[in-house]
Order: structure tokens, then C-alpha cells, then sequence
């Protein structure tokens, strides 16, 4: 996938606002490039949107964040905050347990789920590069597709359902799991 289809996946989500940060909109000029989800299902294009729940992240941050060498040519990371129950299902260990693991992860792998190197605490993930679905060897001829989720009628929607091979679930709340419809269709 590209950031452009990761933008245009995500942004067409209920309730969902996309910033990509540049000087036209006030941004530091650090954050240049990197693209910002947010979730405010009141008014999405309201400024000083919520905290994001999701981010690309295109460049390294000199003396802060440099350990997915977002430096390379064409390299870039999404950034999703899944919950701590999520955290944990996904790589097998909570989020506070981190810091004992953080030195002996490869931050610059792509096309994997890691935790994120700086926000794996507040239970971050992060993927360098996610290829779709479909191009994942061995993954036949499936078609990549996404749709919301089936959440109860009027509360809402969890999330996003990425589906190929592998199930991804894009989440713009701040539930600590997918909704009870969505748990039985993910992982």
C-alpha cells in the first residue's frame, strides 16, 4: 500500500479528519509530510481535532525518533494506537513490558507489525511499508477489501476491517478492543 491508498482507506471513514501537516496549515516544519488521522464523529473538519489514533510518519525525528530509518529512500511507517488489550493480543505482551524487549526488536523491518519505537507504552504500533494484503507471498488471488465494521446499530462505528490474508482492523475510537460483532472476524 501507499500513503496515498492508506489516506484515502482511512480518510473515507465516518467521523474521521486527515491532516497532512505542511507550511500551508501551520505545521512545524519537522512534522512536513506526515499525515495525521484523527476522530471527531461531531465534526471531523473541526479544528483542534482529537489526539490522532492513527499517523504516517515519513521522516526521521534527529535525536528523538530515528529507530526505523525513515531516512531511506521511499521508506515510510503507519502508526496506530490499538488499546492495550489489543497491544497485547498482537504481540504477545502488554505495552508497560516494552522496555525489556525494545532493544532486541529490528525497528527498521518493513512490512511488519512492531511496536512502535517510541509510543509501544502507550500502546502504539507500527508497520513500515504495509504491502497490501494481496501482494503477500502466498496470499493467492484474494482481493484486499475494507468496509466499517458491524457494530450495533446507532452506537457507532469500531473501526475499519482491512481483509486479505490477514485481517487488520483500523480503529479511530478509543475502545481498548474492536465491538463484539468485530471480535470474531479479526486476527
Amino acid at each position: 500500500m501507499t500513503q496515498d491508498d492508506i489516506i484515502a482507506l482511512v480518510g473515507a471513514m465516518p467521523g474521521v479528519s486527515v491532516l497532512t501537516a505542511g507550511e500551508e496549515n501551520g505545521a512545524p516544519q519537522a512534522a512536513w509530510g506526515d499525515t495525521f488521522f484523527s476522530y471527531d464523529p461531531g465534526d471531523p473538519d473541526a479544528a483542534g481535532s482529537p489526539f490522532p489514533f492513527a499517523t504516517i510518519v515519513t521522516q526521521d525525528y534527529a535525536g528523538f525518533d530515528t529507530a526505523s530509518g525513515l531516512d531511506r529512500d521511499g521508506v515510510f511507517r503507519l502508526n496506530l494506537a490499538v488499546g492495550r488489550d489489543t497491544f497485547r493480543d498482537l504481540l504477545g505482551y502488554p505495552p508497560g513490558a516494552h522496555r525489556q524487549r525494545h532493544a532486541h526488536i529490528d525497528y527498521r523491518a518493513t512490512d511488519e507489525l512492531l511496536p512502535h519505537p517510541i509510543y509501544a507504552a502507550q500502546a502504539w504500533v507500527s508497520i513500515l511499508n504495509p504491502r497490501s494484503p494481496d501482494r503477500r507471498p502466498g496470499a493467492g488471488a484474494a482481493r484486499p477489501r475494507a468496509r466499517p465494521c458491524a457494530s450495533t446499530p446507532g452506537a457507532g462505528r469500531c473501526g475499519l476491517l482491512i481483509h486479505g490474508p490477514t485481517r487488520w482492523v483500523i480503529s479511530p475510537s478509543w475502545r481498548e478492543s474492536p465491538c463484539a460483532p468485530c471480535t470474531t472476524t479479526t486476527r
